[in-house]
C-alpha cells in the first residue's frame, strides 16, 4: 500500500524512536512540549521571563549611555567601536561580525583576555593595515577589500584600557568563523566574488589568524572549500573541522578532514579533505522547515573540487554535494562546540505566512559528533520567539545563547534585536536587548566618532564567554560597538 505520509513527515519519521529521541532527550521532550502550547495557543506565546529577571536600561560603564537592556545586577562595558582609534593610530574598521576568545594571556598590566573579531565589510576606500594582506588589489573606482580582523586584549581589570589591533587585511565580508582549539580563529568570507578580472584574487575562503598579528599568513585554506562561508567549529578529539553556508535555500552543511592533524597553528594551511553531508537513506534531503525532534542519521560525501567555480547561485561544493544526494539547509549560520556537539543555527528554517519552507524564523540543529546525528532542538514559528537568530555561543556552564539578526521585534521591552537564551529545560528567554539609541551631541560627548541615529534594529553577532565565564563579550554589528557583560550568571543557564 502506497504510504500517505506527506515528504517532510517520511522524512521526520526516518529516525522517530525511542533511540533516536533519547539522544537528545530531556533537552529535545521539554522543547516538543514548548512547540505543542505554541500551536495551540491563539497566538504565539512570547519568550518566557528568563531564570535572570526582566530587563530594563543599564548604563555602559565606559559612555554612561543606555545602550542595552539588561537583567537586574548585570553590568557590561563598550569599547572598541567603529571609529576608535587602533595601537597603530588607524581607525577601528565597522561592520563588528563573527568573533572568540582564542586564549588569555599575561601583559604589561596583567592577565588579557585574547579576543579576535571579524569585519564584514565589503569594497571600502581602505583596507585593514594589518601585517598579512590576502588581496592587495585597487579598483578602478577605488575600492579595495575591506574585510578582515582585529585582534583585542582585553584586561581582566575592567577599568583598564583595551587595546585594538589589526591582524587580517585584504578580505571581503568577514562574517563569522570559530575558535581552534590550539589558540587561532579561523575567519571566514561570506562571499564568492572573483576578483582576478581586476587583477585581484578569488574571495569565499578560510584564513587562520593567530593572537600575534604579525605570525599571521594570509594564505586561504583553499581545501576548506570556496562558498558563502558562515562560520566553523572544531572538534577537539579529531582535529575535524565543521562548516556552515549561508547561501538560501542551496546551503549544505561540510566537515573539512585536514591532513595534519598535530593541532597547531598552519596545520590546517598544509591541505585535507572537504566533504558534505548527505542524510542516510534520504538523498537529497531539503531540510527546510524542520520541528522539534526531528532527527537524521548523517553520512558524508567527498567533495572532488573544493575550489570549484560557483554555478549561477549555487557554490561549487554544494553542486557537487547535490550531486551526490547531500542535504539542503535554509541558511546554515552560527555554529559552536560543546562537549561533543556542535550547535548549529539556520537562521531561516521554517515557513513564512504562505507556507513558504526556508522563509522562517529560524531553528538550531544539534549535531552529536560521535554518532553523527542531528537533531532539532529549538525552532521559531514567530519573530516573538526568536527573530531570526544567527550567531550562536554555548557558555562553560553549557547554556546555549542566540544573537538575533532579523531587524528587530517588538515585545514587552520596547524595539529591537536580543540576545535569546535557552533554559536547561528548553525553554527560550530574553537575556538581552539592543537599545542602542543616541545622537551626535552625545556621540560627540562619548568621544565616539560615529553618527548618532537609532540602532536597535541592527543585529548582535560574535557572542562568547572568557574561559572562566566571568565575561560574556557579543558586538552590535552597527554602528560597530563590542560589550563585555558580567554579573550573577549561575542564577539562570548561562
Amino acid at each position: 500500500m502506497m504510504s500517505t505520509d506527506t515528504p517532510n513527515a517520511s522524512r521526520r519519521n526516518l529516525l522517530k524512536g525511542s533511540v533516536a529521541l533519547a539522544v537528545a532527550a530531556p533537552f529535545v521532550g521539554t522543547l516538543q512540549a514548548f512547540a505543542t502550547r505554541q500551536a495551540h495557543a491563539a497566538n504565539p506565546l512570547p519568550p518566557i521571563a528568563g531564570p535572570y529577571g526582566s530587563l530594563r536600561p543599564v548604563k555602559d560603564m565606559a559612555t554612561g549611555l543606555e545602550l542595552l537592556q539588561l537583567p537586574p545586577g548585570f553590568n557590561y562595558k563598550s569599547f572598541s567601536w567603529a571609529g576608535d582609534v587602533m595601537s597603530d593610530g588607524q581607525p577601528v574598521p565597522g561592520k563588528h561580525d563573527g568573533m572568540g576568545v582564542v586564549g588569555v594571556s599575561r601583559g604589561r598590566r596583567g592577565r588579557e583576555i585574547v579576543l579576535i573579531r571579524n569585519h564584514e565589510v565589503g569594497g571600502s576606500a581602505s583596507r585593514i593595515p594589518a601585517p598579512a594582506i590576502y588581496d592587495q588589489v585597487s579598483l578602478a573606482n577605488g575600492q579595495q577589500p575591506g574585510g578582515g580582523n582585529t585582534t583585542i586584549r582585553f584586561p581582566y581589570g575592567i577599568g583598564q584600557d583595551v587595546r585594538t589591533e589589526p591582524s587580517l587585511g585584504g578580505t571581503l565580508v568577514n562574517c563569522a568563523g570559530g575558535v581552534t582549539p590550539w589558540g587561532t580563529w579561523l575567519s571566514c568570507e561570506e562571499t564568492i566574488t572573483d576578483l582576478t578580472s581586476s587583477g585581484g584574487l578569488k574571495h569565499g575562503y578560510v584564513f587562520e589568524v593567530r593572537p600575534e598579528a604579525d605570525k599571521t599568513t594570509g594564505q586561504p585554506i583553499v581545501a576548506m572549500g570556496r562558498f558563502k562561508h558562515e562560520a566553523v567549529c572544531v572538534d577537539p578529539r579529531t582535529s575535524i573541522v565543521y562548516q556552515t553556508e549561508d547561501q538560501r535555500n542551496v546551503a549544505g552543511y561540510y566537515r573539512f578532514i585536514p591532513e595534519n592533524r598535530s593541532m597547531r597553528p598552519a596545520a590546517l594551511e598544509e591541505g585535507g579533505r572537504l566533504q558534505a553531508a548527505r542524510v542516510k537513506g534520504l538523498s537529497g534531503a531539503m531540510l527546510l522547515a524542520p520541528e522539534v525532534g526531528d532527527e537524521y542519521q548523517l553520512e558524508w560525501v567527498d567533495i572532488a573540487e573544493p575550489d570549484a567555480d560557483p554555478q549561477g547561485s549555487q557554490s561549487g561544493p554544494y553542486v557537487q554535494a547535490r550531486a551526490a544526494g547531500g542535504l539542503t539547509m535554509s541558511r546554515g549560520e552560527g555554529i559552536w562546540y560543546h562537549r561533543g556537539k556542535a550547535y548549529i543555527v539556520d537562521t531561516s528554517a521554517g515557513r513564512d505566512s504562505q507556507g513558504r519552507e526556508g522563509q522562517g524564523e529560524g531553528c538550531v540543529w544539534m549535531h552529536d559528533l560521535r554518532t553523527d546525528r542531528i537533531t532539532c532542538i529549538f525552532a521559531s514559528n514567530d519573530n516573538v520567539i526568536a527573530n531570526n537568530p544567527d550567531n550562536v555561543t554555548v557558555s562553560p556552564r553549557g547554556g546555549v545563547l542566540l544573537c538575533e539578526d532579523g531587524g528587530g521585534v517588538l515585545d514587552e521591552y520596547g524595539f529591537g534585536e536580543r540576545l535569546i537564551g535557552l533554559t536547561g529545560s528548553g525553554e527560550p528567554y530574553i537575556f538581552a536587548k539592543n537599545n542602542i539609541v543616541f545622537n551626535d551631541v552625545e556621540a560627540a560627548a562619548a568621544g565616539k566618532n560615529v553618527a548618532g541615529g537609532d540602532y536597535r534594529n541592527k543585529e548582535f553577532a560574535g557572542a562568547c564567554f572568557d574561559p572562566t565565564g566571568h565575561f560574556l563579550f557579543v558586538n552590535a554589528q552597527t554602528p560597530g560597538i563590542t560589550f563585555a557583560i558580567w554579573g550573577p550568571w549561575k542564577r539562570g543557564s548561562l
